[in-house]
């Protein structure tokens, strides 16, 4: 379960390979629960008795529960022990699910939610856990693994919540999904360190005090407005394109313009490797390397919007570099500090999640007016513009 310890400090021991993988798939599982019942609304809110746009807005619930629960719980890492932290948050994430699966109402179903949401960035805990208990050689490979697990759950969320749905009843689903999370949550208790953490502040001083970390460490201040702006892109590229297909000459249906989504696989596949190069070379070049693909595969699908096999493979390796890049990325921010990670993860991905929001905000507006290639060239500017962040705030040390 646990290996030699790097820090020469008994409060943090180091993940196994078991400890790693467990975290990859609960932090898939966790994350997948904010997206499960999308594809079901239409039946959902029939049977709440509530209408479609209702309905929604309670369904969107879990993602602004999830910022809050980057901001406010992420950082108890430092805090608490991991075995007690995690087993905990996912026994109440299971525990609301299973309230929205008894709602008798759209009100009851969207509280249920907001909950569930908050508990499922226990997934983004899990990504500092496994660079704060990994030792600094392997770190990235760690990260990556569990990135893929948190890429995975966004990916195959709606599709398996959907298959489910449809075969067995969204209420049925949704208390599948909390048992899963309630096994998760027993493994935690088993796999992953107990040891108790240092308080060096009260918590409430530790929130107050880390909205100045942006100001008191450049490095953190670079690494997340520089991901904040290729979020923004990647969420740009991807709600820009999902509408854009929609829209006429192409007018594809949902089902088709859903299996776009599958060139997300890449990314995926791409993030554990990604997590072993910076591990060997560094943060900064694959941060480098990632930008450049991706920004290069923007610019190619600016034209490609009619002609499916050069887009999926633009979105695919589009995917791949982003993904790398916020693995190497986030490596950087867990090695600002590696005893005390999460107050810096926390702030790095709060900024990082605003960015992602504001790419999903605009990217209906400047469809409908501009059109797709307009789309393309905002988010070409936002990753040439994170690239130049990067580089004119490039840390002296090494990473």
């Amino acid at each position: 379960m646990t290996s030699a310890n790097p820090y020469g400090d008994s409060r943090f021991e180091c993940l196994g390979g078991r400890g790693v993988l467990f975290l990859a798939a609960a932090a898939g599982v966790a994350t997948s629960t904010s997206y499960v019942v999308q594809p079901e609304l239409t039946r959902i809110a029939a049977d709440l008795g509530a209408s479609l746009a209702t309905t929604s807005t309670a369904a969107g619930l879990p993602i602004l529960g999830y910022m809050f629960g980057l901001a406010l719980l992420v950082p108890l890492v430092d805090r608490h022990p991991a075995r007690q932290l995690v087993s905990v948050q996912l026994a109440v994430l299971s525990l609301s699910l299973a309230l929205a699966a008894l709602a008798t109402n759209v009100y009851a179903f969207g509280i249920a939610l907001l909950i569930s949401g908050i508990c499922a960035s226990t997934g983004a805990q899990m990504s500092t856990l496994a660079g704060k208990h990994s030792p600094i050689e392997t770190r990235g490979r760690a990260l990556g693994g569990v990135t893929a697990g948190i890429s995975a759950g966004v990916l195959l969320g709606r599709a398996v919540g959907g298959g489910l749905a449809d075969g067995i009843g969204w209420r049925a689903m949704l208390v599948i999904v909390a048992g899963a999370c309630l096994v998760c949550a027993a493994g935690s208790r088993v796999i992953l360190p107990g040891a108790t953490q240092h308080r060096d502040q009260p918590y409430l001083a530790t929130l107050v005090a880390m909205p100045r970390l942006l100001w008191t460490s450049p490095e953190l201040s670079a690494a997340a407005v520089s991901g904040a702006l290729w979020f923004f892109a990647f969420s740009l590229i991807w709600m820009g394109l999902s509408l854009a297909l929609a829209l006429p000459p192409l007018n594809l249906s949902p089902t088709v313009i859903g299996l776009y989504s599958l060139a997300g696989v890449a990314g995926i596949v791409a993030t554990r490797a990604a997590g072993q190069l910076a591990d060997r070379f560094g943060s900064r070049p694959v941060v480098f390397a990632g930008l450049a693909l991706a920004l290069a595969c923007t610019l190619a699908m600016a034209p490609a919007l009619s002609f499916a096999p050069w887009m999926l493979l633009a979105l695919a390796l589009f995917d791949t570099g982003l993904f790398a890049a916020q693995v190497a990325n986030q490596r950087r921010v867990l090695n600002i500090d590696p005893l005390q990670p999460a107050r810096f993860n926390s702030v790095y991905m709060v900024v990082y999640f605003i960015g992602g929001s504001l790419g999903t905000a605009i990217a209906g507006p400047i469809v409908s007016l501009f059109g797709w290639p307009a789309a393309a060239a905002t988010a070409a500017f936002a990753l040439a513009a994170a690239g130049a962040l990067y580089r004119m705030r490039e840390p002296r040390r090494a990473d």
